[in-house]
């Protein structure tokens, strides 16, 4: 594994460390929200591991009981775990505001991507840039319930 690729391994670790501290400190009252987005904690089956694996993100879009969350990993050439877990294992659980609920996620087709990037990019114009980053395609992935 390169330093660069360390630094941002590290980086995603201590962001989604401070967000859980951010969540515990506050009783849960903050970080359920950051900007217009919500926030998850999305939990996932290890494909190597068989171990529940678990991370924040942001859900840019969130319609009712559907959730669209974004693998950019900040730009990087490399497709976030818990992406490459939920490919593996579809069935995964999602923490919404403290519920657990249980939640089938699947990467969107190049079609629904295309019609839902623009409200992703005006949730948060960061994902623009992360895809500017890298040659690597942004997957989408939609999470439904089940």
């Amino acid at each position: 594994m390169t330093l660069r690729n360390r630094v941002t391994d590290l980086g995603m670790l201590a962001m989604n460390g401070a967000h859980r501290i951010l969540l515990a400190v506050s009783g849960g009252r903050l970080g359920w929200t950051i900007g217009s987005m919500a926030t998850v904690e999305l939990h996932t089956i290890g494909r190597s591991s068989g171990q529940r694996r678990s991370t924040m993100l942001t859900a840019p879009i969130h319609e009712g009981d559907l959730y669209v969350l974004v693998a950019s990993k900040g730009g990087d050439d490399r497709h976030p775990s818990w992406y490459l877990n939920l490919v593996a294992q579809p069935e995964v659980e999602l923490t919404i505001r403290r519920v657990t609920r249980p939640f089938r996620a699947r990467t969107a087709s190049s079609a629904e991507k295309a019609a839902l990037w623009p409200r992703i990019i005006a949730a948060y114009p960061g994902y623009g840039a992360y895809q500017g980053r890298t040659d690597r395609h942004i997957p989408v992935v939609i999470c439904e319930p089940r």
